[in-house]
């Protein structure tokens, strides 16, 4: 009889590092698996979240070239809490649905999954443990507006909308504490 993995969520907001964190493991051989990659890919390739998406949202949520129009989304979802609670009750499931093939297919002792919707998602029911991935506020906003191009006002939205969890073993992206010593010290206690 096979023991499912150790499955370890990564959570944390915009801006948090949570990605740096994912990247690290992945870097030490770890399965690690990216919720908002793959959201994305399923919101193009999966035919069944496609028509409800354009059911939700109209046409318009495709581009004519047939990919998501992310831009049309944030602009629906974004400071539309009714919007964003239904197309997060199309995507999520399916999201769920992909990790559980994708455990499988790993094989792996521990795996990992990032995601910045931890609750909302039901991805803390499937977990042993969480790692919450922090920083404070302006670090996160100057990191996203670094990156891309949104405003402050856009970043700080996003950052609304995305609690980071009261539970969970905390890790601190704030520039001065190293994160790869904290990874190590999670690893090595197997939290």
């Amino acid at each position: 009889m096979t023991h499912p993995p150790h499955l370890t969520i990564i959570a944390g907001g915009i801006g948090s590092g949570k990605s740096v964190v994912a990247r690290l493991l992945r870097v030490m051989g770890y399965a690690t698996y990216d919720c908002d990659a793959r959201a994305k890919w399923l919101m193009n390739h999966d035919p069944a979240l496609r028509q409800a998406i354009v059911t939700l949202l109209g046409t318009e949520a495709y581009g004519s070239d047939g990919t998501l129009n992310r831009a049309y989304m944030a602009e629906r979802i974004f400071g539309n809490e009714a919007m964003r609670t239904a197309l997060n009750a199309l995507v999520h499931p399916a999201v769920k649905a992909d990790i559980a093939r994708w455990i499988q297919q790993a094989g792996a002792a521990r795996c990992f999954v990032e995601t910045a919707l931890l609750h909302e998602s039901g991805l803390n029911e499937l977990a042993h443990s969480v790692w919450c991935v922090d920083a404070p506020t302006q670090v996160r906003v100057a990191r996203v507006m670094a990156r891309s191009a949104l405003t402050e006002a856009q970043v700080r939205q996003r950052i609304a909308a995305q609690q980071l969890p009261a539970t969970g073993i905390r890790i601190v992206n704030d520039g001065t504490r190293p994160i790869m010593t904290q990874v190590l010290h999670l690893l090595r206690k197997n939290i």
